[in-house]
């Protein structure tokens, strides 16, 4: 397939398209650069353009014949949606809006978009399903939400074909080196952490250890970015066997607190972080884990990098000498 990777000078974006050339399709990025790198494009051409501009969409796809379109292009900072919402909303709900509207133009039925657990909110269950209540806490989760029922009425009115992949905490790095995670600011733990052991003179500290966990900390569920684009692939191609919307959520169905991650980091890159302890920060739930038991059933797809440690290992490769 030619694929439209929307987003694809960013992290998983870059990954995707790695994974792409490698099962033999033709990726093409389009990215305005306003996060994403441009040392990430390497696999496929990559065309400079804002997706909120119908005219400069229409240029992209006159060029090209696409067969999907991947979507991972969106604002993702939480902190920032609450303090600009407009900002999230403009951007993740109005500049979808004009994607989908130049995919109708141009006859391009199928859409792997990039969702987030954030959609969610305060967990009612031990393990995270597609059948949890959606009850976001803030505007990024909100504005997920949003174009995912929007997804769902375009597959109604129009016949698209779309997925949304619901990720929990992407980690890790391509075991290349060639990318990794690089994001301004960095507010993902273990970045932050193997930043700090990599020399970087960052202040990383526990929000909380007084959590109903085994320790006391936060436990998130953290996926490998490789298996997040192996399961974009598998949904990329249930597309061509079912239509509709269909949404799955991706994790590993395990967690690990917070001075666990703490705890890996230390013994893979051999130094002593001296991570303090703070208090709570507000509306961080003690324990997100995912079951993605709907992805494994129907994409046949499970995690194949779950173990934390190789997880981790992927990305201190990749921090130790960062291509950009």
């Amino acid at each position: 397939m030619k694929v439209l990777v929307v987003g694809g000078a960013g992290y998983v974006g870059a990954h995707m398209c790695k994974q792409l050339a490698e099962h033999g399709h033709q990726a093409v990025v389009c990215d305005d650069f306003s996060t994403g790198h441009r040392a990430a494009v390497r696999w496929g051409e990559c065309i400079e353009a804002d997706i909120g501009d119908a005219a400069a969409l229409d240029a992209v796809f006159g060029r090209h014949r696409f067969d999907a379109v991947m979507h991972f292009a969106a604002c993702s900072l939480v902190g920032e949606s609450v303090a600009d919402p407009l900002k999230y909303y403009r951007n993740n709900v109005g500049n979808t809006l004009v994607l989908l509207e130049a995919m109708r133009r141009h006859g391009v039925e199928r859409l792997v978009f990039s969702s987030t657990a954030a959609i969610f909110g305060e967990p009612q269950t031990e393990l995270i399903d597609e059948a949890h209540p959606t009850h976001p806490l803030n505007p990024y989760g909100r504005s997920k939400l949003a174009i995912e029922q929007i997804l769902a009425d375009c597959a109604s009115a129009y016949g698209l074909r779309a997925v949304a992949l619901r990720y929990f905490n992407a980690a890790g790095a391509d075991e290349s080196g060639l990318i990794g995670e690089s994001h301004h600011p960095e507010t993902h733990l273990i970045p932050r952490l193997l930043r700090k052991a990599a020399g970087e003179a960052i202040d990383v500290r526990i929000f909380g250890d007084d959590y109903p966990t085994v320790d006391g900390t936060c436990v998130r569920d953290y996926i490998h970015v490789n298996d997040l684009a192996d399961a974009h692939l598998r949904a990329l191609e249930r597309l061509d066997r079912e239509p509709g919307f269909r949404a799955f959520n991706l994790g590993n169905g395990r967690g690990y607190t917070v001075k666990q991650v703490v705890t890996a980091v230390e013994v893979i890159t051999g130094r002593k972080l001296g991570i303090e302890v703070d208090g709570r920060r507000a509306g961080d739930p003690a324990t997100l884990v995912a079951s993605s038991g709907r992805a494994e059933a129907e994409l046949a797809w499970h995690p194949f990098r779950a173990d934390l440690h190789t997880i981790i290992d992927s990305a201190w490769r990749w921090h130790r000498q960062p291509a950009y």
